[in-house]
C-alpha cells in the first residue's frame, strides 16, 4: 500500500510540471533536431501542441520518432528561432520568408505593356508634330533626316560605352548583310521626309497606309510567296481609301505624293532585306548599326542637294526666325524622339503578339493623323476624310488577317 501510494504521490508530482511546461510551452514551436515531426508536417503552430510530442521531451521511450542517432532530447525552438530556420530543415515558414516579392511588372503585366503602347504613341505623335514644326521655318528634309540619324548614332554609341546594352561585335560578313538594309531604310526615311515636309501629315501617313499593298506584292512576286485571296481582298479598301484622299487632299503634290510611294517600296525591299540578314545579334544593336551606316548613306545627298543652299540662306533664316537655342534643341529633340520611338516599338513587339502589334501600329497611324490635323488645324474635304478612314480600315482587317495566318503556322509548326 505504501509502495503503491509513493508511485500514486510519483505520478502525481510528475503530472505538475507536465501541465506547468504545457502551459510554458504554449507559444513555441516544437521543431525536431532530426528534420522529423512524428504524425503530422515540420512545423506544429497554436497553443495546442500534441500530447505525444510533449510526453517525448520526458520520456524519449513512448515516442517512437525520437532521435535514434544521437540519443539527446528533442529541443523546443522559440517561434523566432523556427522562422529563421532554413529550407533544408523543412520549414515551410522560412520558405515562404525567401521567397523574393513579385516585382511591378510581374504583378501588374498588363499596365507595363499599355505603357509601352502609351510611350511609343506619345513619342510618335510628338515627332510627327516637332518635325512637321520644323519644317514650317527649316524646309531642308535631307539634311533633318541626316540629324535625326546623328542623333540616334550618337545615342546608341553613349549606351553602347556605358555598356546598355554591351555593343555586338561585327565582321565583313555581317556587314555585308546588313548593308542593303541600311541603304533601304536610308532611303525610306529620306523620302518620309521629303513628303513631310511637302504636304501635310495627315496625308503622307494616308498615302504610307498603302506599305501593306506593297508587302503582298513583294512577297508574291519577289520572293515567290503565296498570297492567299483573301489577303489580297482586304487590300482593296486600302487602296479605294487612299485615292479618294489623294483626289480631294487640299495639299496635294506630286513631290510629297511620289515621296510617300517611295518610301512605301524602300520600306518594302529593307522588310525583305532584313529577312535574308537574320544574323544572330539582338535587335538593339542590329537598328544601332543601320542606323551608323544609313547615317553615312544619308550624308551625300544632303550635301550635294541642299548644301549650297544651306550655307548660303538656310541657316541663318532659320536661326532669323527661331533664334539659334530654339534651332539647335528643335533639331536634338526631333532626332531623339525619331529614335527613342523606333526603340519603342521593337520593345513593345517583343512584349505582345503580332497580331497586337499589327492592331496597335494601326491604331498609331489613326493617332498621329487625328493630332496632326487638330494641331496643324489642317482642313480636310469630306471626302478625304472618309478615304483615310476607309484606307485605315482596310489596314486593320488587313494586319489582323495576316497577323491570324502567321499565329497559325507557327501552332502547326510546334504541334
Amino acid at each position: 500500500m505504501e509502495s503503491r501510494a509513493l508511485s500514486g504521490s510519483a505520478t502525481i508530482s510528475g503530472l505538475i510540471p507536465l501541465r506547468r511546461v504545457a502551459r510554458v510551452a504554449a507559444p513555441v514551436i516544437c521543431v525536431r533536431t532530426n528534420n522529423s515531426v512524428g504524425g503530422g508536417g515540420n512545423l506544429i503552430w497554436g497553443r495546442q501542441l500534441r500530447p505525444a510530442l510533449l510526453l517525448d521531451q520526458y520520456s524519449p521511450s513512448l515516442s517512437p520518432a525520437r532521435n535514434v542517432n544521437s540519443g539527446k532530447r528533442d529541443l523546443l525552438k522559440p517561434v523566432s528561432a523556427a522562422a529563421s530556420s532554413s529550407p533544408a530543415e523543412g520549414s515551410d515558414s522560412a520558405g515562404d520568408a525567401k521567397i523574393s516579392p513579385l516585382s511591378f511588372a510581374q504583378k501588374y503585366p498588363a499596365l507595363v505593356t499599355g505603357f509601352f503602347f502609351f510611350m511609343w504613341y506619345f513619342l510618335n505623335v510628338i515627332f510627327n508634330i516637332l518635325n512637321k514644326k520644323i519644317y514650317n521655318y527649316f524646309p531642308y528634309p535631307y539634311f533633318v533626316s541626316v540629324v535625326h540619324l546623328l542623333v540616334g548614332v550618337v545615342y546608341c554609341l553613349v549606351s553602347w560605352a556605358v555598356g546598355l546594352p554591351k555593343r555586338a561585335p561585327i565582321d565583313s560578313n555581317l556587314l555585308k548583310l546588313l548593308i542593303p538594309v541600311a541603304v533601304c531604310h536610308a532611303l525610306g526615311h529620306v523620302t518620309s521626309n521629303v513628303s513631310f515636309a511637302a504636304v501635310a501629315v495627315s496625308f503622307t501617313h494616308t498615302v504610307k497606309a498603302l506599305e501593306p499593298f506593297f508587302n503582298a506584292a513583294a512577297s508574291q512576286f519577289v520572293l515567290g510567296q503565296s498570297i492567299p485571296i483573301t489577303l489580297w481582298l482586304s487590300l482593296a479598301p486600302v487602296v479605294i481609301g487612299v485615292s479618294m484622299a489623294s483626289l480631294t487632299e487640299l495639299s496635294f503634290n506630286w513631290t510629297g505624293f511620289i515621296s510617300a510611294m517611295i518610301s512605301n517600296i524602300s520600306f518594302t525591299y529593307r522588310s525583305i532585306y532584313s529577312k535574308k540578314a537574320m544574323v544572330d545579334m539582338d535587335s538593339t544593336n542590329v537598328y544601332a548599326y543601320i542606323s551608323i551606316i544609313a547615317l553615312f548613306v544619308c550624308i551625300p545627298p544632303a550635301i550635294l542637294v541642299e548644301g549650297p543652299q544651306l550655307l548660303q540662306h538656310g541657316f541663318s533664316d532659320a536661326i532669323t526666325k527661331v533664334g539659334m537655342t530654339k534651332f539647335i534643341s528643335d533639331l536634338f529633340w526631333v532626332g531623339m524622339f525619331y529614335h527613342l520611338y523606333n526603340q519603342l516599338a521593337t520593345n513593345t513587339l517583343e512584349r505582345v503578339a503580332p497580331l497586337t502589334h499589327a492592331v496597335g501600329n494601326v491604331l498609331k497611324r489613326v493617332f498621329v493623323i487625328g493630332f496632326s490635323i487638330i494641331i496643324f488645324g489642317n482642313k480636310i474635304s469630306t471626302q478625304t476624310g472618309i478615304g483615310t478612314c476607309i484606307a485605315i480600315a482596310g489596314v486593320a482587317i488587313y494586319s489582323y488577317i495576316k497577323a491570324k495566318m502567321e499565329e497559325e503556322k507557327r501552332q502547326m509548326k510546334s504541334a
